[in-house]
């Protein structure tokens, strides 16, 4: 399954995971949560528990008017997820190419 990953402090870089739970707790360090902050069907896979356990603060969630309304810990990954399921699938090329530049900017934000 392709993916983007996002760490705090670096920029985005897309990836083949295997797509099993396993992996993908490997990549968030822990139980995964899936949100979806966006207009387009992409999931925001990141640790469930990454505020508590003091992950790194990551990007910002920011509501229609721009303003912040929360926040990731810890890294994270986007995928595709139809009609806002928890069935992951690869991200098509268009939206691997859309958020890699939403995320590639400096200071960037969700």
């Amino acid at each position: 399954m392709k993916v983007i990953i996002v760490k705090p402090f670096t920029q985005p870089y897309t990836t083949e995971i295997k797509g099993d739970l396993e992996s993908m707790q490997a990549i968030v360090g822990g139980y995964i949560q899936a949100i979806y902050p966006f207009d387009d069907e992409v999931a925001l896979v990141c640790n469930e528990e990454g505020k508590i356990n003091g992950l790194m603060p990551n990007r910002f969630l920011l509501n229609r008017n721009n303003g912040i309304c929360d926040y990731i810990c810890g890294d994270f990954f986007l995928c595709y997820a139809p009609c806002e399921s928890e069935n992951f699938e690869s991200l098509p090329d268009n939206l691997i190419d859309k958020y890699i530049a939403k995320f590639s900017a400096k200071g960037a934000r969700i």
